[in-house]
């Protein structure tokens, strides 16, 4: 069935309902490798929950898939609009409604970007903790995808910031989820629901979102490793100490050479001790006290020496700004240098020497270079995967994940599945579960117009009713 232009013209008005020549290049795609794009049939421009509502409304009338979309800088064809639909885009609806200093929480429309929150909340001493290391990224996509970044270690990730909702259900129903509080007993906790659910059960179009002091000091601890082992056996002892670090990261050696030749980055390693790391381990201090924090560090130094690190550096600022962002920036590094596939497995964190040693083995049994850098501290492992055959690196992937989870972790820690992992994510997945989730989607979406295909097959997720 055909969009109803006019229908949404006049919801929206002319000039908020774009089709043909006047949709953007960049509304057909994310950041993924390998998500098809499509430009979709109509974007529509809303600038509050009632329009949404609206455009909701009409494309269940007409039968025809709606996918929200942020900053459009997801990893997993999540946000791309399907063939024949209507894309929400939310870049005008950006405000950052409240910032209610005294609960410590703000309350922010989907478009709102991470660096927009943080400069905003800066200016009363406080932060909204979430980087998953891109600042352009949207709350709203943020929410879908249940972001994390380096900072999961201390603060957990957007599940844990996000305190109520304001989401457009399939039918065009408007629901508030939560609020600002931070406990509740009283029914389903459809909050947590929604989060990470990739857009697949309702159109969020306002977030309440937790709020935490902003730490005015901090110091970047570096430490090369003799091997990936070494560092995850010193992480327990790091995370026990009571230390409570910001940040607590791998990166392995090629993946460390990477993506400071793409920096320029010079860190002071002497040429002996670069020569026999294989894995250098990232930690970040806060304080809020520069006398606290100094003690910190000698502590930290003392602790990951005798852990086996073979040296200690603490690195100047800008330094230390630059490593972190280019680790942030890891995925575009990757991208760069050709890799065909780039994932984010998670397993507990005391697996992460035994899922490498086999992610090796993969690598070598299908003449594939799989490197890579993670979350320590959370267990998240990035990898990636430079294998040109489009068969063989399926079949990597899909090793991969098997091995993930036989050892008790997902296919995916932050990035989401999206279309890309789709056909893993379900053969691996208990059917039992895909069976459940598919009748939660029908409850939230009878007619399986929400972003069908994405982590459901589209009949599942239309409610047993193909569209």
């Amino acid at each position: 069935m055909r969009v109803p232009v006019d229908r949404l013209v006049a919801a929206l008005g002319p000039d908020r309902v774009l089709s043909g020549a006047r949709i953007d290049e960049g509304d057909s795609h994310d950041e993924s490798l390998h998500a098809t794009g499509y430009a979709p049939d109509v974007v529509v421009l809303p600038h509050s929950t009632s329009e949404v509502s609206a455009v909701v409304a009409i494309a269940r009338d007409a039968r025809i898939p709606v996918t929200a979309r942020g900053s459009g800088t997801g990893l997993s064809g999540a946000c791309v609009a399907r063939a024949g639909g209507i894309l929400i885009a939310f870049r005008e609806m950006d405000a950052i409604l409240e910032i209610d200093v005294e609960n410590q929480v703000a309350v922010v429309q989907p478009g709102v970007t991470l660096g927009a929150l943080d400069e905003a909340t800066s200016v009363h001493g406080l932060v909204y903790p979430v980087y998953p290391g891109e600042n352009g990224a949207s709350l709203g996509g943020t929410v879908a995808t249940n972001a994390g970044g380096m900072r999961a270690v201390k603060y957990g990730v957007t599940r844990h910031q996000v305190l109520g909702l304001e989401a457009v259900l399939g039918t065009g129903e408007v629901i508030r989820t939560g609020g600002k509080f931070v406990k509740s007993t009283s029914g389903y906790d459809l909050t947590q629901l929604i989060v990470g659910s990739e857009g697949t059960l309702a159109v969020v179009t306002e977030a309440t979102l937790r709020l935490y002091p902003r730490l005015t000091t901090a110091a970047t601890v570096l430490a090369p490793f003799r091997s990936v082992e070494d560092i995850a056996k010193a992480v327990p002892a790091i995370i026990q100490s009571g230390l409570t670090p910001l940040i607590l990261e791998y990166i392995d050696m090629m993946s460390m050479a990477a993506i400071t030749a793409a920096r320029g980055l010079e860190l002071g390693i002497g040429a002996s001790v670069k020569d026999a790391a294989l894995a250098y381990l990232v930690v970040v201090l806060e304080s809020g006290d520069q006398g606290r924090l100094d003690e910190d560090i000698e502590r930290l130094g003392d602790l990951i020496t005798s852990l086996g690190a073979l040296d200690v550096y603490v690195l100047p600022s800008r330094a230390a700004s630059e490593l972190i962002e280019a680790r942030e920036r890891a995925f575009f590094a990757a991208k760069a240098a050709g890799a065909n596939e780039i994932i984010d497995t998670v397993v507990p964190r005391a697996r992460i020497p035994e899922f490498l040693t086999r992610v090796a083995a993969i690598g070598g049994d299908t003449g594939s270079l799989i490197v890579g850098c993670g979350h320590a501290g959370d267990g998240n492992v990035h990898l990636s995967v430079f294998q040109s055959d489009p068969g063989r690196l399926d079949d990597v992937l899909r090793r991969v994940f098997v091995a993930g989870a036989s050892l008790g972790g997902a296919i995916s820690g932050e990035h989401g599945i999206g279309t890309d992992k789709l056909s893993h994510f379900l053969a691996l997945e208990d059917p039992a579960k895909i069976a459940l989730m598919a009748r939660i989607k029908a409850a939230f979406d009878p007619d399986g117009i929400l972003n069908p295909g994405v982590l459901l097959a589209p009949r599942a997720a239309a409610g047993g009713t193909p569209k």
